[in-house]
């Protein structure tokens, strides 16, 4: 029987919670009483989390494991997640349990109502530093005003998604994902499902400030062209401070007061300051540019099971 509902749950070094995932994941799905799958992607997972999802896989027919070659991130995770998924909606969720799967049922109305992306959006965050919750707030913040109100505050990657939502994603092939952005870019009926955050089941967490930040950076880049105008506004700003400053100097001059090298000096810092941004932003859409032309693969697969028929790469 095809699945009415896919879980897509990505793992990375997840041993110490995969089976208190699995036993609520599955504890929810059979009191909703629809036909499911969950499919795991284990991402190049370097503690037994492959070992205990191959066990639970043997013991649970509506499990299906997708065992990456290496590890590819969890953006690309979720990818072959929604790659492989069959239902008719797919659910996405990560396996730390910060995102409550006691949730999915209200997202399932949500659908059944005819919306055919419910985000989780977090109404409180247990668990996280006030830096942390600084960030993420001036984050969405500026994802906003860069983007557009279509992209959603507070919200990651934890949504249901309808099957023709999936399909649309799977036509959108480019390297650098940033799924969240995605969903909110393509549209459809869409809808908030509110929650509490909690803190990580165990563990410690994937997307430390390095990965944080090039999430984020990713997203602006992907869909904003807002960073390309910084610069010419920083020149236009910069034209104006040195506009002043020469005429400073003439009147200096016309007095008779010496001036020296230091305006100089300093004109000729904030020149080379300025003319690294700029080579610095072109740089990061030229490398964007020369990632997607490149063409590779975004992810290959060592293994799978539980899948009618088995695939060794994508």
């Amino acid at each position: 029987m095809k699945p009415t509902l896919s879980l897509i749950i990505p793992c990375y070094n997840e041993e110490e919670s995969i089976q208190e995932t699995h036993r609520r994941v599955t504890k929810v799905m059979e009191d909703l009483a629809f036909p499911y799958e969950v499919v795991y992607v284990n991402d190049g997972s370097r503690d037994g989390t492959a070992e205990l999802l191959n066990a639970i896989q043997a013991e649970d027919k509506a499990v299906r494991l997708i065992h990456f070659a290496a590890n590819r991130g969890h953006q690309v995770a979720v990818t072959a997640g929604l790659d492989y998924a069959q239902g008719e909606a797919a659910v996405i969720l990560d396996a730390d349990l910060q995102d409550p799967p006691e949730v999915i049922p209200e997202m399932v109305q949500k659908w059944q109502e005819g919306y055919q992306v419910v985000y989780g959006q977090r109404r409180s965050r247990q668990g996280e530093s006030k830096f942390k919750l600084w960030t993420a707030s001036a984050y969405y913040k500026l994802m906003q005003k860069l983007v557009g109100k279509n992209f959603h505050r507070d919200t990651g990657d934890f949504r249901l998604v309808d099957r023709r939502v999936v399909d649309a994603i799977k036509q959108m092939p480019e390297h650098a994902r940033y799924l969240r952005g995605m969903f909110s870019w393509i549209g459809f009926k869409q809808a908030p499902v509110l929650y509490d955050r909690d803190k990580r089941f165990a563990g410690e967490t994937h997307y430390p400030l390095k990965k944080m930040l090039k999430l984020a950076i990713d997203g602006i880049i992907s869909f904003s062209d807002k960073p390309l105008f910084i610069p010419i506004l920083l020149g236009i700003l910069l034209g104006g401070v040195s506009g002043i400053g020469l005429l400073a100097l003439l009147v200096r001059l016309i007095l008779g007061l010496q001036s020296g090298l230091w305006w100089l000096a300093a004109w000729v810092t904030m020149l080379f300051a300025l003319l690294f941004m700029v080579i610095g932003i072109e740089g990061r859409y030229i490398d964007r540019i020369y990632r997607e032309v490149q063409g590779r693969p975004l992810y290959f697969v060592a293994e799978t099971r539980g899948f009618d028929t088995p695939s060794e790469e994508k």
